[in-house]
């Protein structure tokens, strides 16, 4: 079968799923918000750059790279999401007042990758270049912007194991859709995108979320106020951050672990999940000693006991006050949590075994010593209670866990950079 053939052939087919598949997506309350514009393309106008932010994550992104891209000429503007909470965001964040002068904005809903409502969709828009964050590859979209001859650029890409896999085996068809340009946020993730996209020009660059990260612990404002009514406690603090339900029973071993081991300590526990608060009541009551709720506090406790965290928002401010951090997601496959918050304070941070969702600082943390990695709910309990009984500088910690953060920042730059040279627009 001829190169043209396969991809008319399978164009067609992926163009009939989409079109049995759309009365089923009407009825899911996720897509329901905003589902006419996503069948449709009157809503669209003409823009000369078109950026792709799928969700919360990637709009986050968008809203950084748009805040610090300054073309020197007029330019049009599309971002677009496919989800309400990425809406909110990009609308919250790229407000008139922030974004360049020179820059004609709009934010819309990202039609369906249907290939027929596509096709026209770019034929509205028409754009010079589409950028596309981290790992969004809808084929439909490709299809239709290399039809037109139009630049495709992907940035902060990143593509992990399970999906390298995937793409590999179906590399037939994604070799006809190759973006133009790749900026890839590891030498790793260049190797596995270019395997797939032979004909691409791959660069790795720095990732966008580190520029995100504020290193000033003194702006972690939000709850501090609350929280220095009841921390600092006269004995040292850990705390057991974004536990979730999965690790449940593994932290409670290890809750009772390192008080056995270091009694004179006060433990903070903060579920991911406020709903989970019932079952820790419930564990903790097990234990020989004294737990408090933190909404039942008003000062601090004077000795050693476990506070339950039934307080949203207050975790960033807690962890100014910490010695030991262990931070949750890890003990299971789940992905990790944010790795990076607490070391900016100068606490000793600890993780078990997983932590993929956050690979791309904690590699680099856990090979420099910023970051404790261990292999199980035992080896974490006892260096956390090494930590305790030898605790380092938090000053020095700070220090060298901030002059990291910021010894990573640079992938925005560059990202505008190959942005605006796609429309010869450097200053």
């Amino acid at each position: 079968m001829t190169k043209n053939a396969f991809i008319l052939n399978f164009f067609k087919l992926y163009n009939l799923i989409w079109r049995l598949a759309l009365p089923f997506l009407k009825r899911n309350p996720r897509l329901r918000q905003g589902f006419e514009k996503r069948i449709s393309f009157s809503h669209l106008s003409p823009a000369d750059l078109w950026v792709q932010a799928a969700s919360a994550g990637e709009a986050y992104l968008a809203v950084t790279l748009l805040l610090n891209l300054k073309p020197r000429a007029r330019l049009k503007v599309l971002v677009t999401t496919t989800t309400t909470q990425g809406r909110d965001i990009l609308a919250s964040g790229l407000t008139p007042d922030r974004i360049s002068p020179n820059m004609d904005l709009t934010i819309a809903w990202f039609p369906f990758d249907m290939p027929d409502i596509i096709r026209q969709a770019v034929a509205v828009i028409s754009p010079k270049v589409l950028v596309l964050l981290e790992t969004e590859l809808w084929p439909g979209l490709l299809y239709g912007l290399k039809q037109k001859g139009i630049k495709i650029i992907m940035v902060n890409a990143r593509m992990s194991t399970k999906s390298f896999g995937r793409y590999h085996k179906t590399k037939c068809l994604w070799k006809y859709l190759a973006p133009d340009l790749i900026l890839a946020i590891s030498d790793q993730d260049r190797q596995r995108f270019q395997k797939i996209f032979e004909t691409s020009k791959i660069r790795t660059m720095s990732n966008m979320k580190f520029e995100a990260i504020e290193t000033d612990p003194s702006s972690f404002r939000s709850g501090r106020d609350n929280v220095s009514d009841i921390l600092p406690c006269p004995l040292p603090l850990t705390i057991l951050a974004s536990v979730r339900r999965q690790e449940e029973k593994q932290v409670f071993l290890m809750l009772k672990k390192i008080l056995e081991l270091f009694p004179h300590q006060v433990v903070a526990i903060f579920p991911r999940h406020l709903d989970r608060l019932r079952s820790w009541e419930k564990r903790l009551s097990r234990l020989d000693l004294k737990f408090y709720l933190r909404s039942d506090l008003s000062s601090p406790i004077t000795g050693p006991g476990v506070i339950l965290w039934d307080v949203f928002g207050e975790l960033k401010a807690a962890y100014a006050f910490a010695a030991v951090v262990f931070v949750g997601g890890s003990l299971k496959p789940l992905g990790g949590q944010n790795v990076i918050e607490p070391g900016i304070h100068g606490a000793v941070t600890v993780i078990g075994p997983y932590y993929e969702d956050f690979a791309w600082a904690a590699d680099d943390m856990i090979e420099k010593g910023l970051l404790l990695r261990e292999s199980s709910w035992k080896t974490v309990a006892r260096t956390m209670v090494t930590a305790l009984d030898h605790p380092p500088d938090p000053k020095t910690q700070k220090a060298l866990v901030q002059s990291h953060i910021q010894s990573k920042k640079g992938g925005v730059r560059q990202a505008c950079h190959e942005i605006l040279k796609a429309f010869d627009l450097l200053p």
